[in-house]
């Protein structure tokens, strides 16, 4: 993959300082960079590195002045670090979709069909009645199973389980591990203390520009006019549950090892850090903020709340609280040096 300086800040929209013919075949750090390498300069103290540089091109900001000699040829944007991003996106698809074609053995069930330019990787297993976009990539060893539906331009890394009834919209990136669509944990309770299977028949659909990362699961829906729900722009990092029928709006992001119970309701451009746990049937709304290994048990009231804690509170109120407990030891000490004097005083 190689462009010339001046195709790139075509693309990035931005102008050329320097020899635009240049050619460039690979991005590197500011500080490591080689020659036919870019880079970017967005955060001041990386300055010092662009006076010795070995990159052939680096990308700031319009009004970046340098205060000694260059030895690189610049390209100036609006936002040097959303311009270096777009270019490591625009490299990790040219990465991501090279693969084309079948390899051998793998299985594609009846009545299936699949659109052009699709990888379909050895030991991959595609069921009856499935559709597959343009530019799918199914990696080894991933599992499609019957009637699911696949946009253009996914790709399930190797290991993917999709169970049967499954929709997914398309530019979706599924990681290595993740399931989508098991049995959501229903099981009701028996007299003689066993528990009985509650069949779960709904399904999963998730919709465009949705990551999810290795080892994560999302249950299908108890019954079979319903779906648990993942929305536009979704990305949920790895190693985290999603319970039956839980809806989860539109860009909203999910960091590891977070648990959803079943039915919660997640809005739109909400934040989730590490190990929250929300609390089944639950609605949060959008723009929600919950700090990392908080639990949420009760329904927020208003858009926009930042919790934290376990159980989840307001963030203001989280940290006024903590100012005091973190002192209770010392606070016990007084106390009891108090109560002995109150029990010493004199008595008339």
């Amino acid at each position: 993959m190689e462009f010339t300086v001046a195709q790139l800040a075509f693309m990035l929209e931005g102008t050329v300082e320097g020899d635009g013919e240049q050619k460039i075949n690979m991005l590197a750090k500011i500080q490591e960079a080689k020659p036919h390498q870019i880079s970017f300069l967005s955060n001041p103290k990386y300055e010092p590195h662009i006076y010795t540089t070995e990159a052939t091109a680096i990308i700031v900001s319009k009004d970046f002045k340098p205060r000694e000699k260059l030895n690189t040829t610049l390209i100036r944007v609006e936002d040097p670090y959303l311009a270096f991003s777009a270019i490591l996106d625009e490299y990790h698809k040219y990465l991501s979709f090279q693969k084309v074609g079948v390899e051998e053995p793998c299985f594609i069930g009846n009545n299936s069909e699949v659109g052009e330019e699709v990888y379909r990787g050895a030991f991959s297993y595609i069921g009856s009645n499935v559709k597959i976009g343009s530019n799918v990539k199914i990696y080894p060893h991933a599992y499609i199973g019957d009637n699911c539906t696949i946009g253009n331009n996914t790709i399930l890394h190797s290991g993917v389980k999709l169970y049967a009834n499954t929709i997914v919209g398309s530019n979706c990136v599924f990681h290595a591990g993740l399931v989508i669509g098991s049995d959501g944990f229903g099981f009701a309770p028996q007299a003689d203390g066993t528990y009985k299977t509650i069949p779960q028949l709904g399904n999963v659909v998730i919709g465009d520009d949705v990551h999810i990362g290795g080892n994560t699961v999302v249950d299908c829906a108890a019954l079979p006019t319903d779906s648990t729900f993942i929305g536009k722009g979704t990305k949920l990092d790895n190693l985290i549950q999603v319970a039956h029928n839980v809806k989860i709006g539109k860009n909203t992001v999910i960091a590891a090892q977070t648990a959803i119970a079943g039915s919660a309701e997640i809005g739109d451009n909400c934040v989730f850090g590490g190990q929250v746990a929300i609390s089944g049937h639950l609605k949060v709304p959008n723009k929600t903020s919950i700090g990392g290994q908080s639990g949420l048990g009760k329904n927020l009231k208003k858009e926009g709340m930042q919790m934290f804690g376990s159980p989840a509170f307001e963030i203001k109120d989280y940290y006024r609280s903590y100012a005091v407990f973190k002192n209770l030891p010392d606070l016990n000490i007084r106390l009891k040096q108090l109560e002995e004097k109150v029990l010493n005083l004199p008595t008339n």
